[in-house]
């Protein structure tokens, strides 16, 4: 079970409070999105915009670090989480070793609308000089960024996120095996794939308790929900 963007559905998305509440809870993975800033930091967010998740507009491309740092990512989500600043991947990091989690860290790099140029240079090297002592793995829609991601580092694990097709990709580049499909729900119910030979399926966003139900009793790989003391609740029910 991963934890998306945190325990997203209890916390605001993607800031320090949700990563630190997915980890409490016990959840075996946690997903969330990197996008580069002006000056080219790595930074936690879903959007291209901040304008969604915190007080601030704008594309994040557009600000720098102190832009991004000085808003609020909290108050939308209920007024006790004022104090919550947009994280980088570092401060992530950081915070899931302080709180020993041995789970996987999924990426989710967003290059689909801005290639931002540079950024799995920058992650890979992140892992290179940081040690940690928890899984990674990378996904996104832009598969070229995975691709970038395995010339790095063939060692590395990368999963193709995708809505409506994918299953038949394996491959990258006519080189790179991938680890996983991640794969939207609706595609999953609708195609009634579930784990095919041996390629793990994780499904996104499984967020209904009939949902997670179906999920756990088709034993599918792994679920990203977004809450994810609700999810482990109910997988060790059928456990």
């Amino acid at each position: 079970m991963f934890a998306h963007r945190g325990s997203k559905g209890t916390h605001p998305e993607n800031t320090l409070a949700a990563f630190r509440e997915a980890i409490l809870v016990g959840s075996d993975g946690i997903e969330l999105d990197i996008h580069l800033s002006k000056d080219g930091e790595m930074i936690v967010i879903h959007d291209e915009t901040v304008d969604r998740t915190t007080n601030g507009i704008g594309e994040v491309c557009k600000l720098s670090l102190a832009e991004l740092k000085a808003l609020d990512a909290g108050s939308w989500f209920s007024p006790i989480y004022k104090d919550e600043k947009i994280p980088t991947l570092l401060e992530v990091v950081d915070l899931l070793e302080e709180l020993e989690f041995h789970g996987i860290l999924n990426i989710e790099l967003k290059t689909d609308h801005h290639p931002y140029d540079g950024l799995e240079e920058k992650v890979n090297q992140l892992f290179q000089h940081k040690k940690i002592h928890f899984k990674l793995v990378y996904s996104s829609f832009n598969y070229s960024s995975l691709v970038k991601i395995k010339e790095l580092n063939p060692l590395s694990e990368v999963a193709v996120l995708y809505a409506q097709n994918g299953n038949n990709v394996r491959v990258l580049n006519k080189k790179y095996e991938i680890s996983a499909w991640h794969a939207k729900f609706d595609w999953v119910k609708q195609k009634q794939v579930f784990n095919v030979e041996k390629m793990p399926i994780r499904v996104w966003t499984v967020n209904s308790h009939r949902y997670m139900q179906y999920c756990f009793q088709k034993k599918i790989s792994a679920i990203m929900t977004d809450f994810p003391k609700e999810a482990l609740a109910i997988r060790n029910g059928w456990q």
